[in-house]
């Protein structure tokens, strides 16, 4: 496989995992709004925690741009998905206040503080 083959499949992947945590923000914030919870949340919880430890202990990097530079990627916002950089420009801040509001939502839920 080529360089740029690796590289495609290495976009692709990246992208796919991308909205699967997009999805994933989705439903913790859903239920830290409504109060529903079941087995999405649950799967949703696992996912964004593995992301979140993976990620921190990449030192706060993606390991997938670190992978997709080696197969000739370059840098900017768009290297190693297939979307957009008004959208990858703003994942962290966006994404992450998110998920940071859906889990302490839940955490209010679950001690009570929220009816």
């Amino acid at each position: 496989m080529q360089d740029a083959q690796r590289l495609t499949v290495i976009r692709t992947v990246h992208t796919a995992i991308y909205v699967t945590m997009v999805g994933a923000i989705c439903v913790v914030l859903f239920a830290g709004v409504t109060g529903r919870s079941g087995f999405w949340l649950w799967v949703a919880l696992l996912l964004l925690v593995a992301e979140s430890i993976v990620f921190a202990g990449n030192g706060f990097r993606c390991p997938l741009t670190s992978l997709a530079r080696r197969y000739g990627a370059r840098t900017g916002h768009v290297f190693d998905t297939f979307l957009p950089e008004w959208v990858t420009k703003r994942t962290f801040a966006v994404f992450g206040s998110l998920w940071g509001l859906g889990l302490l939502l839940l955490v209010f839920r679950w001690l009570g503080v929220l009816a």
